[in-house]
């Protein structure tokens, strides 16, 4: 036998002799088949003998607190525990309370754990790595800068020979101290990044050891640390002293030869932007498909916006209620506005939240514990649509009292931050009536607006320079005007825009070419629409009141 060979083979660990072709799933041993007996003498209900190729197949169920001979496969929703099958049907600790198999639950946050890996590869890798190479070349630059400015400092300095030296020695010292000031903000944001990095590492190391385990406490009870890893650090920008040389005159010395401007740092919470190694290639489906509909028995239903993988919130023209529903079907939760009046649109934000425009009041609120909280309040302008970008900022589209002008302003908490209007000083970027715009954010930051009296999609970059004007695609089946009505992106930087009255969605690539329709989901008046972290559409059908759910991607 080749001894390479002999070495790869894995051996019993009772014996240590025979080849193993059996492992205990329960105690994750290798055995033999001489060994199996041994092994499960003690109590063969504690073991789970498998072949060898199908080892860590078993999931290891936790046992019931209450019945100790039962093994606990649901959960109680309502007391948010694990519990056996004699729990659900005779105990009157949990009598009329709801449960869902801990399978299906296991499966789900399997699912996450590989989402969160896959997103803390994309947080590691560009992200912080950049982050912290950014900081590393200030750092490992930074002497040469220091020695570029005094060198700037004493070739003034050699003209004025003796008389200026004392001055030269304390402006030098200066320079010094303020660099040692400056290496020190540096190290110090670079110790903050290596510690998230630390972190993230960590925690990348527990979930490779949950996804190798079978057991499903470990799963079950994971709790995801990414949202704590997507909220950036504000980045620390240090800018160099200058030395500005004057006319010499020696008379007037201490003036003329010059002043050091002092060293300045700010922190800009938005100067970092999560980058990532690479987003899962997806290709659209020649034949989308509808996955679930939600009858929510609105008429007039105009918005829908996803809260997670599970819920979506939902809103309708005449009436003041904000509805959250599961993917069943069941509501799950009513807001109303503060004005008792419809809102113009809903969105969640980065904390989870229902964020909500009330024209009546001219506010944006937010939804936090069953209540709404006024964020934003405007004076002669009314708000109209919103969403939620990247870096948590909110976008709100507006106009004014006369219906003459409309704009995107961009706002941090309630603080506003950007204005975008007009194309160029004169023309404005945006039609000026109470008509639909709806508007998101795509992955290259371009902020894309579905203006249906101006009958185009208009996308801007972060900046606000126009990128291009979508007027519609040319079809002998599509003979309506275009007119667009709710308007999303995905993963891979489609922009997706609900053509109302044609029955279907248009799909752009993100420089605005057209690229096919979504009109095989039975599709009839498509209103609102919205794209979930899994790329799947959800549609709100204005007529039928219904949600449907389809998958475009794969």
């Amino acid at each position: 036998m080749d001894p390479k060979s002999a070495q790869d083979v894995i051996r019993c660990d009772l014996c240590d002799t025979d080849i193993a072709t059996k492992y205990c799933d329960f105690c994750h041993v290798n055995l033999c088949i001489s060994c199996i007996g041994k092994h499960i003498s003690d109590d063969y209900d504690k073991h789970k003998v498998v072949p060898f190729q199908k080892r860590k197949s078993t999931l290891i169920y936790p046992k019931c607190t209450t019945h100790q001979t039962k093994k606990c496969k649901f959960h109680c929703k309502d007391c948010n525990i694990s519990v056996c099958s004699i729990c659900t049907a005779m105990s009157d600790t949990h009598k009329g309370h709801n449960f869902s198999a801990l399978l299906d639950i296991y499966n789900e946050k399997r699912k996450v754990i590989a989402k969160d890996t896959e997103e803390l590869k994309n947080i590691l890798s560009p992200t912080y790595d950049e982050i912290k190479s950014d900081l590393e070349n200030q750092i490992a630059n930074l002497d040469g800068e220091y020695e570029k400015l005094i060198k700037a400092m004493l070739k003034q300095g050699e003209e004025w020979h003796r008389q200026i030296k004392i001055f030269m020695d304390k402006i030098k010292a200066e320079i010094e101290d303020i660099k040692l000031k400056h290496m020190s903000i540096l190290k110090e944001h670079l110790d903050e990044i290596k510690s998230i990095q630390n972190l993230i590492e960590e925690t990348q190391i527990k979930l490779s050891e949950i996804e190798e385990s079978t057991e499903v406490s470990k799963t079950t009870e994971y709790s995801s640390k990414n949202k704590e890893f997507c909220k950036l650090p504000p980045k620390v920008q240090v800018s160099l002293p200058l030395f500005i040389p004057n006319t010499i005159d020696i008379e007037q010395l201490y003036k003329l030869i010059g002043s050091l401007l002092p060293l300045s740092s700010t922190k800009d919470e938005n100067g970092y932007r999560l980058k990532e190694a690479g987003t899962l290639s997806k290709e659209l489906m020649k034949v989308p498909e509808l996955i679930s509909m939600v009858k929510t028995g609105y008429q007039q239903f105009r918005n829908v916006t996803c809260n997670s993988e599970e819920e979506i919130w939902t809103n309708a023209r005449d009436t003041s209620n904000m509805k959250c529903f599961n993917i069943q079907g069941s509501t799950i939760k009513t807001i109303k506005t503060i004005s008792n009046e419809w809102p113009n649109d809903i969105t969640i934000n980065k904390d989870g939240n229902l964020v909500y425009c009330d024209w009546k009041t001219k506010t944006v609120n937010e939804v936090k514990y069953g209540q709404s909280n006024e964020l934003i309040r405007l004076k002669g302008w009314t708000p109209l649509n919103l969403c939620v970008s990247s870096s948590g900022d909110i976008l709100v589209v507006m106009f004014n009292d006369d219906e003459t002008e409309s704009k995107v302003v961009r706002y941090s908490g309630s603080t506003e931050k950007q204005t975008i209007q007009f194309e160029n000083e004169s023309k404005p970027l945006y039609s000026g009536k109470n008509r639909i715009k709806y508007i998101t954010e795509n992955r290259n930051l371009d902020i894309c607006l579905s203006d249906w009296e101006a009958c185009a999609v208009v996308v801007v970059s972060d900046t606000g320079n126009l990128r291009f004007r979508y007027t519609g695609h040319p079809s002998s089946s599509k003979n309506k005007p275009f007119r667009p009505y709710g308007i999303a992106t995905d993963s891979q930087s489609h922009i997706l825009t609900a053509d109302f009255d044609n029955h279907c969605i248009h799909v752009l690539d993100e420089d605005g070419k057209f690229i096919n329709y979504i009109d095989n989901a039975e599709l009839e008046n498509p209103y609102g629409i919205c794209v979930d972290k899994n790329d799947y559409l959800f549609v709100a059908e204005y007529h039928t009141g219904n949600v449907k759910k389809i998958k475009y991607l794969e």
